[in-house]
């Protein structure tokens, strides 16, 4: 196996192989080779293209890699053995006089799955050596995410087995850093950060400790006292559910028994033993917390006095956001004793009034869980944690051409086939493998020895998710997976209790090859049987011969809108899904249609166009208005509004309106011609939920370092990018471009108008899964980035860009003293488990004459340095080091960041 110690790949030498002492065959074990790919040049390509390297190590001591092996990968980045023509066939050329090829593994020839061949010419790998592969890919992998990953290797078509990998990739190297000429950016180091990091530890008002910050918060005198036995929360039976909220998050940090003083109601007798505390939740109507006249819906006071607390909402919701705020005022000490199980039987709260209300009615995060599954319990947790930061509508992405992700009665293989991926090229049984992932770790992908746990994949160490690590490589990540009718029905029911609407996004026509593939499989199981059912919900004209290919490479991804078929499948799914809605007890008040993505041209040679009255004779662009027309009025038969991207409305030669409609802007990438879209809609009288991908795509790599997980297409986004999001003005966020090249705002842009302003319902927080293969990746990659969506989502006094640089130095010190202390301890209300796994800043450091001076993004984070990277210190003032050293952030849980060495300079 291999091993990492102190940075360096280590190499064992297994024993020799059973096989060839028995004088069968002599096949190199699996688990005994090793695979590296590192890019090495991006300079060859003008930008189209980079040099890359596959080395296949043989570790077997006994055995010699040779003819009859295939090898199994999937990558973002398609080699261009591929490709046509032009690029394709030197490429070809290339590898062949190596002795091998590369193509694409599946026999539909659609999506990120390749496999590597011998031929007759290659020459065999001998046991303790290794080959260097050299290949073109397209465009560039300057993080360890671009690179390919779930390698798995079959002999003469056999079972394939895990093959254990690693990416390699030399931060100091320019060629294989900067993508190409005008990739101008730097990578991160701890000199950047110690020059970026200028915000110094100060005192912090009561207001400035809760996240998002509230309008008016005035500390009283002293603290009240909470005490388990004798406290009491009373409310009117309409507020039943917030009280019972309350009740188990003080249950979680708070110890002893308070028996039956737990439950009690208003005029209840005062418990015995104890002095008796009452909470006390109410509703008003009409609060009005701003003095403007007005009443302020989701608003709340809350009062802490000498005798309780009161807590009034504007409405149940209310009452619920300031029980939110009522946990953030528990001291962090109280939640760290609990979550080591010795919780307090007292703690004390300052005395406090504190009103408040959102600026925005929809305050949305996007979790993706058709690239990748996550569990109910991960998505629960995401849920509470919403709550936590008053955000209110979580936009569930439930399918993808990866993945069909909730059980709808009656279509079974959109579960049984489209919600599993694996080793099955024929894809008899599911969908192949996709961005280097099947089953996890588990078994029922079609992959033999698989790692059998994160360890093994991560090539001998725990992962800390602190940013990549090697089992992202080695086939973790939950490619397949779904929610049953009564899993999908519970996430409902427990987003109700927290306030939280749940938007199910089902993605058409594109992005739909899970669904596709699907019904073809059901026509296959029916056709012979009932020819009528089987083709009642297929998605495709058998007929069409249209080339296509998608952003992702799928040729065989979209729904045919010229077939009834297509409009009953949709129908069906809606209408099942409504009864899950109306199980749960929960309001589905907008279905998301999708519509991103959609190849083009589509459709111009299928024979089911030609023959439908209704579609013959129409382009590609107008079969796609006369498809979103029909979606809006079929997912409008069960929710009042819809949704979707802003590819919906407008596209290449194409611009339409849709009622009842809310349009998600989300490529305002700085240079590409929709920087505007957002306010032109709103100008215009659609409704908007801002989606933009500069500042709101969460699953972006934080910054220029290779080991950041995450994609960089549209920008690099962090918590700076979300709390500083101007959603009245986001040309103030046009500072560079994706490449840290300077941008110069068009006067061409148009201008959000003071109508189009109340068009505006609110904005929404992307959660994209390529590389959320973890739970704790997508915790790191939220966190704290969400952070800064919920302040500019509900905090109605959004800093103008002169008053941002000190609202953004009171932010960080609010995340390094509270906030991340409170997530270190987190208790979500309803699941065990403690903490968040939030990404924890790298110091920065400089190291003149041989003392190292050190600061952190957060003050209030403790910084520790090593001289040797083993033993490790706490830093409070420059020391002497000598001309090295590393430093690592620790957070107050004990997790640390990554290690980020300094030199002298």
């Amino acid at each position: 196996m291999a091993a990492v110690v102190a940075g360096a790949l280590v190499l064992s030498v297994a024993p020799a192989s059973v096989a060839a002492a028995e004088g069968r065959a002599c096949r190199p074990d699996a688990n005994e080779l090793l695979v590296t790919f590192q890019p090495v040049d991006h300079t060859v390509g003008d930008h189209r293209y980079f040099r890359g390297e596959i080395t296949v190590h043989n570790r077997d001591r006994g055995c010699e890699l040779g003819r009859d092996w295939a090898l199994y990968f999937s990558s973002v980045r398609q080699p261009l053995a591929v490709y046509p023509p032009e690029l394709g066939d030197p490429a070809r050329a290339e590898l062949a006089a190596q002795g091998l090829t590369l193509t694409r593994a599946d026999k539909a020839q659609s999506g990120d799955y390749f496999v590597l061949k011998p031929t007759a010419s290659f020459q065999p790998i001998r046991p303790g050596q290794q080959r260097k592969i050299g290949l073109n890919l397209e465009f560039w992998a300057i993080h360890k995410s671009d690179a390919p990953a779930g390698w798995h290797i079959s002999y003469g078509g056999a079972t394939p087995r895990w093959v254990p990998g690693k990416t390699l990739l030399d931060p100091d190297d320019p060629k294989q850093t900067t993508a190409f000429d005008g990739d101008v950016r730097p990578v991160e180091t701890a000199a950047s950060r110690f020059k970026e990091n200028t915000a110094q530890r100060a005192d912090l008002a009561l207001a400035d400790r809760i996240l998002p910050r509230p309008l008016s918060a005035t500390a009283g005198q002293g603290t009240l006292t909470l005490e388990a036995r004798g406290l009491t929360v009373e409310s009117a039976p309409d507020l039943r559910n917030e009280a019972s909220y309350l009740e188990s998050a003080l249950d979680d940090v708070l110890g002893g028994d308070r028996g039956d003083a737990a439950s009690a109601g208003a005029g209840s007798p005062e418990a015995a033993g104890g002095s008796r505390t009452r909470i006390k939740l109410a509703t008003s109507a009409g609060l009005d917390v701003d003095g403007d006249g007005k009443a302020d819906p989701e608003g709340y006071r809350l009062a802490v006095g000498d005798k309780g607390v009161e807590i009034t909402g504007a409405d149940r919701a209310g009452v619920l956001y300031g029980i939110q705020t009522l946990r953030q005022l528990i001291p962090v000490e109280a939640y760290a004793a609990a979550a080591r199980g010795r919780e307090p039987d007292r703690i004390k709260i300052p005395r406090a009034t504190i009103a408040d209300a959102p600026l925005f009615g929809y305050r949305g995060m996007a979790i993706d869980v058709g690239r990748h599954f996550e569990t109910p319990r991960t998505v629960k947790k995401f849920l509470d944690l919403m709550s936590y930061l008053k955000l209110n509508r979580l936009h569930l992405h439930l399918t993808d051409d990866e993945g069909w992700r909730v059980e709808i009665p009656g279509l079974p293989e959109l579960t049984t086939f489209g919600a599993r991926r694996g080793h099955d090229l024929a894809e008899k049984s599911m969908l192949h493998q996709a961005m280097g992932s099947g089953n996890d770790l588990r078994p029922g992908d079609g992959i033999a020895g698989k790692p059998r746990d994160e360890r093994q994949a991560n090539l001998g160490r725990i992962p800390a998710y602190q940013g990549y690590e090697d089992a992202m490589v080695n086939l973790v990540g939950k490619g397949s997976g779904h929610y049953s009718r009564r899993e999908f029905v519970d996430l409902l029911a427990y987003a109700r209790q927290r306030h939280i609407q749940v938007v199910p996004e089902f993605d058409f026509p594109a992005h739909a090859r899970a669904a596709v593939q699907a019904m073809e499989r059901r026509y296959q199981r029916l056709k012979d049987s009932d020819p009528a059912e089987a083709n009642r919900y297929r998605l495709l004209d058998p007929e069409d011969t249209t080339r296509h290919v998608s952003v992702q490479y799928y040729t065989d991804n979209i729904v045919n809108p010229c077939i009834s078929s297509t409009y009953a499948f949709l129908t069906k799914v809606v209408t099942e899904v409504k009864r899950m809605y109306d199980q749960a007890g929960a309001p589905l008040t907008t279905v998301n249609l999708g519509g991103d993505e959609a190849p083009h041209p589509t459709w111009t040679e299928s024979p089911a166009c030609d023959r439908n009255p209704e579609t013959a004779g129409k382009t590609d662009q107008q079969l796609m208005d006369l498809f979103f027309a029909e979606w809006n009025k079929i997912a409008q038969t069960v929710a009042p509004t819809t949704a979707g991207w802003e590819d919906v409305l407008k596209s290449e030669g194409r611009e339409i309106t849709l009622p009842n409609f809310i349009a998600l802007p989300w490529q305002n990438v700085w240079g590409w011609g929709r920087e505007d879209w957002a306010y032109r809609f709103a100008n215009k009288g659609t409704k908007v939920v801002l989606a933009h991908a500069t500042n709101l795509y969460m699953d972006l790599a934080y910054n220029k370092d290779p080991d950041e997980p995450g994609y960089y297409w549209a920008a690099y986004v962090d918590e700076e990018s979300t709390f500083t999001y101007q959603p009245f003005n986001v040309y103030a966020n046009a500072t560079e471009n994706r490449w840290g090249g300077p941008v110069t705002p068009s006067p061409a842009w148009e201008r959000l108008t003071e109508e189009g302003k109340k068009n505006i319902l609110g904005m929404e927080a992307q959660l994209w899964a390529e590389n959320g293969k973890a739970p704790e990746i997508r915790e790191y990659q939220a966190f704290p980035k969400l952070l800064g969506v919920a302040e500019r989502a509900w905090n109605r006094r959004t800093p103008t860009p002169e008053q941002m640089p000190a609202a953004w130095k009171v932010f960080v010190n609010t995340l390094g003293q509270v906030t991340f202390p409170l997530l270190s301890f987190y208790q979500p209300v309803g699941l065990d488990g403690v903490g968040v796994n939030y990404r924890i800043p790298l110091p920065g450091g400089e190291i003149r004459s041989g003392t190292l001076t050190a600061n952190v993004r957060n003050p209030g984070l403790t910084i520790e340095y090593s001289t040797d990277g083993r033993t490790w210190r706490t830093y409070t003032a420059p020391v002497q080091v000598g001309d090295r050293a590393f430093l690592r952030t620790k957070a107050p849980d004990g997790r640390t960041s990554r290690v980020a060495p300094v030199k002298s300079g």
